[in-house]
């Protein structure tokens, strides 16, 4: 038994907003002097992001025509977790139903009544009766899919729905499964003037992702699973965590956490391609998630890649920042629109990391169909 990804939608909010209009924000929110400003400006400079996509129009506003923060110097009083799910509330479902839509526009001959499995994927908002039910109720699902929900498992859970979704459809060869990772990050600032928290405010944006598997490809191309391989490095575990505060939740980003991943990425791909026939040297075609730059960079040098190698997950990076879960969903999107047949076969290899410090990986394989090859 095999399953593919067949295809992958998209959707981001209304609000684009340029990195330096973003660190003109947090300059402003920080009440950072003329030395922090200019240090918290080059460090977006160089973050490798041109803009993020946030739900908050507060972003590209001044101080007094503020919606969500209050109008004060200060942000005081600084919105509750309560507020913020509110938010969370009423925009996921609509990222989640346009990336949904976005995705099966792609495929011919599937329907929403066709789908037996909705896996649905976020760390940055709960509710119950929650986003699976109002997505089934949006979308004219029917009552009886079967849901599951990921949540609270950070950059990596994405890696998570594919392996469920994957065993869902082997099992089951009749199987139409949607994930879709939905994140909202950019409700969650923190008013926080230490290294770590300025590090993560300038890298997050909102987004969703969502992904049709099944059992048989069911287009011109597709992505066949071949393999995974998930690790953890104990070491990280306080340097990179992802906790629920009194005023939202509050991300540790260290900046160890690129040496972190530098150390553990060559052995995490030599177990993920044990057994297997394909060899480092073979892969050609990589959709890492991009944590950061920085991230990028280190697993460039450890396993011999070059920028190029990497440029899906770069332009992923500059378009929308990172998504948290659905940011590596968007790579494998820009892959796949990249595709021609003489990538027919051809291996894709795929990581993501978050909190624990977990290292995922994934070995996908080019697939295109007999009637497109001949």
């Amino acid at each position: 038994m095999k399953s593919y990804i067949c295809g992958i939608g998209t959707a981001n909010p209304p609000h684009k907003i340029p990195q330096m209009q973003v660190a003109d924000f947090m300059a402003a929110a920080l009440r950072l002097d003329e030395q922090g400003s200019r240090k918290l400006k080059a460090l977006y400079r160089v973050s490798g992001i041109g803009q993020r996509y946030s739900v908050l129009e507060d972003y590209t506003r001044q101080n007094g025509d503020y919606t969500f923060y209050p109008n004060t110097l200060d942000l005081e009083p600084f919105p509750t977790v309560q507020q913020r799910m509110e938010v969370y509330r009423k925009h996921a479902v609509d990222l989640s139903e346009e990336a949904v839509r976005n995705c099966l526009q792609q495929l011919s001959g599937i329907s929403m009544q066709d789908l037996t499995h909705l896996i649905t994927v976020s760390c940055t908002g709960m509710y119950a009766p929650g986003l699976d039910i109002e997505l089934v109720e949006r979308l004219e699902l029917n009552s009886c899919v079967q849901r599951t929900a990921v949540n609270f498992m950070g950059c990596y859970a994405a890696f998570n729905a594919i392996k469920l979704a994957d065993a869902i459809c082997k099992a089951d060869s009749s199987a139409k499964v949607m994930l879709v990772c939905t994140e909202i990050c950019t409700i969650h600032f923190q008013k926080h003037a230490e290294q770590d928290h300025i590090v993560s405010n300038a890298l997050f944006g909102d987004g969703a992702a969502a992904v049709l598997m099944q059992g048989q490809p069911c287009q011109e191309v597709s992505l066949e699973l071949q393999s995974f391989h998930c690790d953890l490095a104990p070491a990280g575990k306080r340097e990179m965590a992802w906790h629920i505060g009194d005023t939202g939740f509050e991300m540790t980003l260290s900046s160890y956490v690129p040496d972190l991943i530098k150390s553990g990425i060559r052995q995490l791909t030599e177990r993920l391609l044990q057994g297997l026939k394909t060899s480092f040297p073979e892969i050609k075609l990589f959709a890492i998630h991009p944590g950061g730059r920085r991230i990028l960079e280190v697993i460039e040098q450890e396993l011999g890649m070059s920028r190029d190698d990497n440029r899906f997950a770069y332009q992923v990076l500059h378009k929308f920042g990172n998504m948290s879960s659905a940011t590596v969903l968007f790579v494998l999107k820009e892959l796949m629109e990249s595709l021609t047949l003489k990538e027919r076969d051809e291996p894709v290899l795929s990581f993501a990391f978050g909190p624990g410090l977990t290292l995922e990986s994934m070995l996908l394989k080019v697939h295109y169909a007999e009637a497109t090859v001949v």
